[in-house]
């Protein structure tokens, strides 16, 4: 008879449940959360785990690494499909959510998730540092110049660099007092970020498939970083244009009887590597000055349906690329251009 355990992770405890091929509950236990007191607690109990499930959360790289380490057939198993299967329980309790994950890995009924590498997985960790405090320097700045414009003072766009300067220059005395503690921080938060954005081309530098990622136009060392810790290995995509759908950059879709209603991108999946994808893309339309066939593609979907819906139209195809150049080892192939384009 096989068996199959469900963990319900929190940060302090994890309910645990065991059930066997009939759905039949056969043991039940709570154990810290860490990899060696849930190895413990699931080898004491003697039974051969077919699969142990764990739902996707902050936590659950380090666990499945660690029972994964310790011989254990540990599974990553998507949160929302979890979810609608805790939500059949007429009580959320730890315990009934631990029955619930394991009644999914005895039906089989879930979808496996791809757990990143621990490098991938500290890569995303500097670039999430990174772009913290950029967001957080972009809302002190934006206190100060509304405490400016109350004085009737208007500070312009000056560089980063230039800020604080800017705002010595322009203020009086009484605003000082309150804009100078402001200008430290920022002063403090200006020298880490450079510090976290040194650190970023460091590892840029000493990464092939970054250099190769950014001979693409737009592609700079956040995106290339960014896409290559959120693929980690390009082999998990059967087909390039399935990472487009894995990073939310096709429409979501909902049909019902009569009803076939296509909307917005679905922004499913990894927010950061979205971002950066879009921002390359706006860079790629606006800023770059080289003729490729992806850029007079976006520029034509511009002409048509507006700047907008060409930036994700070529943010997914630029993920479809870059993952294709991954796979092939190859660099950006800009394409022919056209002879009455390049006359004119």
């Amino acid at each position: 008879m096989t068996y199959f355990a469900g963990l319900d992770v929190s940060l302090e405890e994890t309910a645990i449940c065991i059930v066997d091929e009939v759905g039949r509950i056969v043991n039940e236990a709570r154990a810290a959360s860490d990899p060696q007191a849930l190895s413990e607690a699931l080898r004491n109990v003697d039974l051969p785990l077919e699969r142990i499930g764990l739902e996707a959360c902050s936590l659950t790289a380090w666990l499945h690494d660690g029972l994964r380490a310790e011989g254990l057939p540990a599974i990553c198993i998507e949160t929302r499909q979890a979810n609608a299967a805790m939500k059949t329980m007429p009580n959320k309790t730890d315990r009934n959510d631990a029955r619930a994950l394991a009644q999914i890995m005895r039906t089989g009924w879930y979808r496996q998730v791809h757990v990143k590498s621990r490098q991938c997985r500290l890569w995303r960790s500097l670039l999430v540092a990174r772009r913290t405090v950029l967001n957080e320097m972009r809302s002190i700045e934006n206190v100060v110049r509304a405490m400016l414009r109350e004085a009737g003072v208007k500070l312009g766009t000056p560089s980063r660099t230039a800020f604080a300067g800017r705002v010595r220059e322009l203020a009086d005395a009484e605003v000082m007092a309150m804009v100078e503690p402001l200008l430290a921080i920022l002063s403090v938060m200006l020298k880490e970020f450079a510090r976290l954005t040194r650190r970023v081309l460091d590892i840029v530098r000493k990464e092939e498939v970054c250099r190769r990622l950014m001979s693409a136009p737009g592609v700079g060392p956040i995106t290339a970083l960014c896409f290559r810790a959120t693929i980690d290995r390009p082999d998990r995509f059967s087909r390039s244009r399935n990472v487009g759908a894995h990073l939310g950059l096709t429409p979501a879709r909902y049909q019902s009887g009569e009803t076939d209603i296509q909307g917005k991108v679905s922004r499913c999946g990894d927010e950061l590597a979205r971002t950066a994808l879009y921002e390359a893309a706006h860079s790629l339309l606006v800023r770059s000055k080289k003729w490729s066939s992806l850029r007079a593609w976006g520029m034509n979907i511009a002409k048509r349906r507006g700047m907008a819906r060409a930036r994700v139209a070529v943010a997914r195809k630029l993920a479809v690329i870059l993952h294709r150049m991954w796979v092939d080892t190859t660099a950006f192939r800009y394409g022919k251009e056209p002879i009455s384009t390049a006359a004119a």
